[in-house]
């Protein structure tokens, strides 16, 4: 799964809307809005206090090399 897919799964499970996550978390509206958007340069300190929020945070997972040669 998408980190953007995680988040705002769990969002809408906590019936939290955009705008209370980013309360809760204290990271901006507009930060919320790119991270559940997929944007690619995200700070990762702030990724994370909004995923403590869910009981997570980023980490670092194994890729298959042979699918980046593709």
């Amino acid at each position: 799964m998408l980190l953007q897919e995680f988040v705002k799964e769990r969002r809408k499970a906590a019936g939290l809307t955009q705008p209370e996550l980013a309360a809760k978390a204290g990271v901006g509206l507009r930060f919320v809005r790119d991270l559940e958007q997929g944007k690619e340069s995200l700070r990762l300190d702030k990724v994370n206090q909004v995923l403590q929020l869910f009981g997570h945070q980023v980490g670092a997972l194994p890729i298959d090399r042979n699918e980046l040669l593709r």
